[in-house]
This record gives C-alpha cells, structure tokens and sequence, in this order.
C-alpha cells in the first residue's frame, strides 16, 4: 500500500508541475509579447528552453529545502498527507487559471500542506512537525515581502531608467528595451524554473522519506528530470488566460517600463533561490513589478478593481487550499490504517 500512495503522489506531483509551468511560466514572458519584444511562439519556446534549464538545476537546493521545510510523519499518513496537499494546491491552479488570475502555485501548495497537517492530527494521526517556524520564517515572510519589494523596487527603477533615455530618440529607446526585455524574459524563466522547481522536487523527497525509500542524503536523478520535463510540458501548453491579465488587462507598460519589469523580477527570482535559498513566487513578483512599472506614470494606467480581485485572490488561496487539503485529507485518512 505504501508504494500505491507514493505512486500516487509522484503522479499528482507531476500534474502539481504541469500545471505550474502552464500557468506560471508563460506569465514570465507575457510583457514581451505585449510590447513585441517577441512574438507569442518565440516567447513560449524560450520560456520553456530555460524553464527546464533551471529546473533542472533545481535539484542542487531541492535536498536543502527538503531538510529545512517540514517534517513528514512515516509511512502511509505522511503520504496521504501530501496526496490531499497537492491535490488541492492542483484543484486551485486550475480555478485560478480559468478566471485569468495570477495566483502563487507555492502559496497554495504551503496552505494545503497546514490544512492536511491539522486533519491529521484530529483523525490521530502523526503531525506535521515544523510546520509553524519553518513555513513562518522561510516560506511565508519571503511570500508576503517579495511583492512589496518588487512593486517598490520597479516603481523607484523607472525614474533612472527613464532618466538615462532622456536625450534618446523614443524609436531608439523602444527598440533597446525590447532587445533588453527578450534576455530578461529568459531570465525571468530560468528563475522560475529554479524557484518552482525546488518546490515541486522538495515534495517528491519529502515522498521519498515517507516511504522510506531514501535517507535523504542524495536526490535520484529521476526526480528533478521529471520536475523539469513536467514544467516544460506546461510551458509549451501555454495557458494565454493569465499571460493576458498579465500583459494587457493590469496595467499599460512600455517597452521600457517592461524591461525595467522582468529585469528586476528576475534579480529576485535569482537571488531568492540561490543566494537565500528563499521560496519566492513568480507569480507575485512578476505580477508586482509590472504593477509597480506601470504605476510611475504621468497618467492612471492601472486596473484597480483588477489589482483589489487579484489581492483578494491572494489572500484567498492559502484559505482555500489549507480547506480543501483538509477535507481530502480526511477522506484519505482511512488509508493508513490499510
């Protein structure tokens, strides 16, 4: 049985990092398709090129989030637990894509995770020990910072920027940021497939340890060749409804004001998953640097009942994944005792 329950959790794992890369990844190079940095096939291609590229190399810190994340009791119960976890985290991304809403894939799957732990406890099983510090300190404070840094940060980058292009011809400036906004959406890619990576590898060795089938010293080659393949299966999908909501309906960008954008979401992006080995969502990031881009303008840009249903969304989505994950979870709960 506890094999069945592992298979069952890389498959659910695998669909978690489709649906990752379909709604997150094309979100990554929606802003050069608005301003024709690139053209919608290009953009998805390169976006899916360096997405496996940095999940593939996610698997370097996917063992270090893996130890300072959680801690999963053994055997069936922490299995089911990660089963209802992703599940509801899957159950959300798809609600969240087919109302166009940039929603973080990470967000939902730490609240499906809380929402399993507390299930298990009340039908006496093991809990899920670490989950109060670990997910305070490491994954929900880098959640709620990272938009207000990369609104703020692009909001202040305008003015420099636009400060050096002064004396510069607008066709020149646009053809430049363009050119500059096709290496940032790459990068902006490779970011997220080293972010969404970690998450997606960091379960398959939680799953690992549940079923005793590793000590968790070292990552099967299997696991981040099969989070890369997933995102960028998803990727090349394509799911047009948030890169739209995105790239038209948030806010109107420039070129300029675009690279300034992916340029600096990037830089986070980077520097979260290699320097603080800290989760960050691209989906809050992104989002908040174009917002905070296309805010610093002579003239109102902004959606604002847009911004406050994405915000509401925000706040929503570990709230309904935490519910979900908990009613599934007690559903599954018999099968430990199997």
């Amino acid at each position: 049985m506890t094999l069945l329950l592992f298979a069952v959790v890389v498959v659910c794992g695998a669909a978690f990092a489709f649906l990752n890369g379909f709604r997150d990844a094309s979100a990554s190079v929606a802003l050069a398709v608005r301003t024709r940095a690139l053209t919608p096939t290009v953009a998805v291609l390169l976006a899916a090129l360096f997405n496996f590229a940095g999940a593939g190399l996610s698997a370097a810190f996917a063992l270090e989030v893996s130890r300072s994340w959680i801690t999963l009791p053994t055997g069936g119960n922490g299995l089911h637990i990660l089963i209802a976890c992703l599940l509801s985290a899957v159950l959300w991304g798809v609600y969240t894509w087919w109302r166009g809403i940039p929603a973080s894939s990470t967000h939902a799957l730490v609240g499906g995770l809380a929402g399993a732990g507390v299930a298990s406890v009340l039908v006496g099983g093991s809990p899920v020990t670490g989950v109060d510090n670990s997910l305070l300190f490491q994954v929900v404070l880098p959640l709620l910072l990272s938009p207000v840094i990369a609104f703020a940060g692009s909001f202040l980058l305008v003015w420099p920027a636009t400060w050096a292009a002064r004396y510069t011809p607008p066709n020149v400036v646009n053809s430049r940021s363009r050119r500059i906004q096709a290496t940032a959406a790459g990068a902006v890619a490779f970011g997220h497939g080293l972010q969404d990576g970690q998450r997606t590898a960091a379960v398959l060795v939680l799953a690992l340890l549940a079923a005793g089938l590793s000590d968790g010293g070292s990552l099967p080659a299997w696991v981040p060749l099969l989070t890369a393949a997933m995102l960028t299966a998803g990727t090349l999908a394509g799911g047009w409804r948030i890169s739209y909501t995105v790239g038209y309906k948030l806010t109107r960008i420039d070129p300029l004001r675009g690279f300034v954008a992916q340029m600096y979401s990037s830089l986070i992006l980077l520097l979260g998953a290699i320097g603080l080995h800290w989760p960050i969502s691209t989906t809050h990031t992104v989002t908040a640097a174009v917002l905070g881009a296309g805010t610093n303008q002579n003239f109102p840009a902004t959606n604002r009942r847009l911004v406050i249903r994405i915000l509401a969304f925000w706040v929503l989505t570990p709230a309904a994944t935490a519910a979900a994950a908990f009613v599934l979870e007690l559903a599954l709960s018999p099968l430990a005792r199997l």
